[in-house]
């Protein structure tokens, strides 16, 4: 379902000041480029812009109203002056592009503005992206272009100068984890899930991933263990750890969730439980961090951070996990 122009000015306010100003002041641009990382908002704010230079009755005179004939039909995605164009398998290829221009070379059917959207603008083939120049460089009046990419750098330089560059920063994991719950992931988990990523759709796939609920259980063993004996923790690791985090990604992101306990403990020790990610192992967590303290726990974090860039710089991960495990232990008792 489509956003309304309230739920998106809490994801990117900054976005939505430009494009309110731009409609008050009637200096909407010929053409846009969004840019910024997936789930960000990027398509919902161009349908949105859409729907404000269409709507037959704006809110404030900028906001859309979500009732009339246009807006529903955006929203259901049949407008006829409203274009998207996405990639052809893994490129967009030029006859999308010219077969756009012969769309917008018609007299406006319902309305003097058109729009269209070109997602992932940044797998344009060198001849769709030359057609596209031509259309950027003849603008029709009353055409609106918005190219939408994550990597703007691997565009046509001479089509980004056309366009008004609108960053979309990343989401905050306060609002992350709104939009997770407004998505119908449990509250008790959408915090976790918040820290882990700022992109939407991959904090849902993650949510339903069974290798993901269980990495979370080993995790967590592998904390309580390494509160005992290193024989104890060296056996974990090689029954549960090993046998589960297998791939790059699949030990970065258990190291994540290592990482985000010791930060959940020194939280409670700071007073700062309101913080705490693990919510579901908050009581055993606040045990926990009476059996430690915070310059250890500091010290623990800084060796699972130094992990993380010893995998990225190819380390062996069993060689890596048995000397992070014995860091770990090391005056692990209350100091």
């Amino acid at each position: 379902m489509a956003k309304t122009w309230d739920e998106l000015e809490r994801l990117q306010p900054n976005v939505l000041k430009m494009i309110k100003n731009s409609i008050q002041k009637n200096r909407i641009a010929h053409a846009y480029l969004f840019e910024g990382m997936r789930g960000t908002g990027k398509k919902e704010i161009s349908i949105l812009l859409a729907k404000s230079i269409n709507c037959q009755a704006p809110v404030d005179g900028y906001k859309p109203c979500e009732s009339c004939l246009n807006c529903k039909r955006i929203n259901h995605g049949n407008h006829p002056d409203i274009h998207l164009v996405e990639p052809d398998g893994l490129s967009i290829k030029k006859g999308q592009i010219q077969q756009l221009q012969e769309e917008f070379s018609k007299t406006g059917v319902e309305s003097k503005n058109k729009l269209y959207t070109i997602v992932h603008a940044d797998r344009m083939t060198t001849n769709a992206a030359n057609s596209l120049l031509k259309f950027l460089e003849e603008p029709h009046a009353g055409t609106v272009a918005v190219l939408i990419t994550e990597q703007a750098q691997q565009m046509l330089p001479t089509i980004l100068s056309r366009c008004q560059l609108i960053n979309f920063t990343p989401l905050s994991p306060k609002n992350m984890a709104e939009q997770l719950i407004a998505n119908g992931i449990q509250p008790q988990m959408a915090p976790l899930l918040a820290q882990l990523t700022n992109n939407l759709e991959e904090a849902l796939e993650i949510s339903h991933d069974d290798w993901f609920a269980q990495a979370q259980k080993i995790v967590l063993k592998l904390y309580e263990v390494l509160k005992k004996n290193p024989l104890e923790a060296m056996v974990a690791l090689q029954e549960n750890w090993f046998m589960h985090f297998k791939e790059k990604e699949q030990i970065d992101r258990g190291l994540d969730l290592l990482l985000l306990i010791f930060k959940d403990l020194l939280y409670i020790q700071l007073g700062k439980k309101d913080q705490v990610v693990y919510l579901n192992e908050s009581s055993r967590l606040e045990q926990f961090a009476l059996q430690t303290s915070g310059r250890r726990l500091t010290e623990q974090m800084a060796a699972i951070l130094e992990a993380k860039r010893k995998l990225h710089a190819n380390m062996n991960p069993q060689l890596l996990m048995e000397e992070l495990v014995l860091k770990l232990q090391e005056g692990s008792t209350l100091v």
